[in-house]
């Protein structure tokens, strides 16, 4: 069996395990019956660091030559769109810099991209910060999608109100919270680029949102759109850290360390259940796509894989 075979095998094996016992918990009696009484399906499909590459790879022998585009990631989209009737698709941060498109534009074209292909949410980088606050302002107003982000507080500059912490989703009864974390600015991001943003801590605003999603907005599903990193080293928060310490939170769609991950990987949270973390690589190479089943309004079934753009 080859790593990536037993990646995915294993994704469906522990989550689905996971959701089999969850199944029978209490809160089931909270959700309306109207969502507990089929069977319901959810893809769910993402991309992070895309780094403003709306073209192809150039055909010049390196190992990327010929991958990705925005044309091209627009057609897969719509396929899948065409063979799932519920799908939500999302980005992990880094939208803008990397090719001369940042550099003339300042991200309107990488804006306004996202909007043809539908996306429903993103998150905010470090490298969304580049051309200042104030541009992340105007480029950011093109969106016909919200930008998600819990831990910024941007209260004392023009982003303010420019934001949302969270974002919920309804797919045939199956209600979906979405949030976003980002990485700390002080040491990675200018300051005149982010001005008095304040940086709140990722681990407890993601369990206060986690939690508030779950039992207050009484979410059958709960993703962290994730800007953090996928593992380090040092004791910096990454995706694994903050799955290892939260609780309420069923998947972690990640962003920054350009990690390519063939299938989600699984850290147990603080109640000793799996949270999945999956991203995949940079500028626009890979989708990521995730299949969910529900029944009674719980995750009992999953298949994640990385999609190659080409």
């Amino acid at each position: 069996m080859d790593a990536l075979a037993s990646n995915r095998r294993q994704f469906l094996k522990l989550l689905g395990t996971a959701a089999v016992v969850s199944s029978v918990a209490p809160d089931v009696l909270a959700h309306p019956a109207s969502a507990r009484a089929k069977t319901s399906s959810l893809t769910i499909l993402h991309t992070n660091d895309v780094h403003s590459r709306l073209d192809p790879f150039p055909m010049d022998g390196s190992r990327n030559a010929g991958k990705g585009g925005v044309a091209r990631r627009a057609t897969l989209i719509k396929k899948i769109r065409q063979e799932q009737p519920n799908v939500l698709l999302f980005d992990a941060g880094d939208i803008f810099q990397g090719t001369p498109y940042f550099n003339l534009y300042k991200g309107e074209p990488e804006i306004l991209a996202m909007n043809r292909l539908g996306y429903d949410a993103g998150t905010i980088g470090n490298h969304d910060f580049d051309g200042g606050i104030d541009n992340m302002v105007t480029q950011f107003g093109k969106a016909s999608f919200p930008l998600l982000i819990a831990n910024y507080d941007f209260k004392n500059t023009v982003m303010d109100g420019k934001t949302m912490p969270y974002k919920l989703f309804e797919k045939d009864g199956i209600r979906v919270g979405v949030f976003g974390l980002g990485i700390e600015p002080a040491g990675l991001i200018p300051k005149e680029a982010y001005k008095e943003t304040k940086y709140l801590d990722p681990i407890e605003i993601g369990n206060d949102t986690a939690a508030q999603l779950r039992t207050d907005k009484k979410c059958d599903y709960v993703i962290c759109l994730s800007h953090l990193g996928f593992k380090y080293n040092e004791p910096t928060v990454s995706d694994n850290v903050l799955a290892a310490k939260t609780k309420n939170i069923d998947l972690i769609i990640g962003g920054h360390t350009h990690t390519f991950l063939d299938a989600p990987v699984a850290v147990n949270n603080l109640d000793g259940q799996p949270v999945w973390i999956n991203q995949v690589g940079f500028a626009g190479i890979n989708l990521g796509r995730i299949d969910l089943a529900f029944e009674h309004g719980k995750a009992v079934s999953s298949a994640g894989k990385s999609v190659e753009v080409k």
